[in-house]
């Protein structure tokens, strides 16, 4: 921001003093600063989504195998 605000000023000080090329530089050099600062806002926005990637537990995952046994009862 500090960077910005520097641009801000040196334009208002280019305008003042009439140096209408180094004005409309430095108007370049605010536009790409606001630019990239509004890239990053973007970026930290999507890297703080947190992104589902659908992956399993653990019991969709292990195997699961039941056996029966039956057993007859026997009679004294």
């Amino acid at each position: 921001m500090d960077i910005r605000d520097n641009l801000i000023d040196r334009i208002a000080e280019a305008e003042r003093e009439g140096w209408a090329g180094e004005a409309e530089g430095l108007k370049v050099s605010l536009a790409a600063a606001n630019a990239k600062l509004a890239q990053l806002d973007n970026l930290i926005t999507h890297r703080a989504a947190a992104i589902h990637l659908g992956m399993p537990t653990f019991p969709n995952v292990a195997g699961r195998h039941v056996t029966t046994e039956v057993r007859g009862l026997s009679g004294s």
